[in-house]
């Protein structure tokens, strides 16, 4: 359920992605679901990352919105096809554990499923990396180190702390 109150978790993320698949069943979005696609890494966003969203580009009020007025209001103002291109810059073909991702040299360009890349610059003393997006008036997400490496049939997901964003949203 998307109300639940936790903003830790992945309900809206969740949300979205169904609501992508119901639009749109032939996205690429759904070779996450099929476990005899290629090995994907997802960087989920949680609830509190699409909080910090929607109040980035709708307004303050929803900082103090709950996790169902959020997941309602995106889907209300961004087009379906540019929320399936954020979703789909969160994917990347390949598979890339935590332990990959605090090793490699700073600044480290990742492809992602969208088209372009991210970057990846390892924090190894906090146990954690910063997720250099294209948006660069807004604050990049880091691997959140308690939601690391969470094993799906065809991949591996990590949990992040803001939405990546292929471009300038605002």
């Amino acid at each position: 359920p998307i109300a639940d109150r936790n903003w830790y978790d992945f309900d809206i993320i969740n949300g979205v992605v169904g609501a992508i698949l119901k639009a749109n069943p032939s996205s690429p979005l759904a070779l996450a679901a099929d476990p005899n696609s290629p090995k994907l890494t997802v960087f989920l966003p949680n609830d509190r990352a699409f909080q910090v969203l929607a109040a980035d580009l709708l307004g303050w009020r929803y900082l103090f919105a709950n996790e169902a007025q959020v997941a309602t209001a995106l889907l209300k103002a961004i087009p379906i096809a540019t929320l399936e291109t954020v979703v789909r810059y969160h994917v990347h073909v390949g598979y890339i554990d935590s332990k990959t991702a605090l090793s490699v040299p700073a600044g480290t360009k990742v492809p992602m499923l969208a088209g372009g890349s991210i970057t990846v610059t390892p924090f190894r003393l906090l146990g954690t990396a910063v997720l250099g997006d294209n948006d660069r008036n807004d604050i990049d997400p880091f691997l959140v180190k308690s939601k690391l490496d969470i094993k799906a049939s065809n991949g591996i997901a990590h949990g992040i702390s803001f939405v990546l964003r292929p471009i300038d949203l605002k």
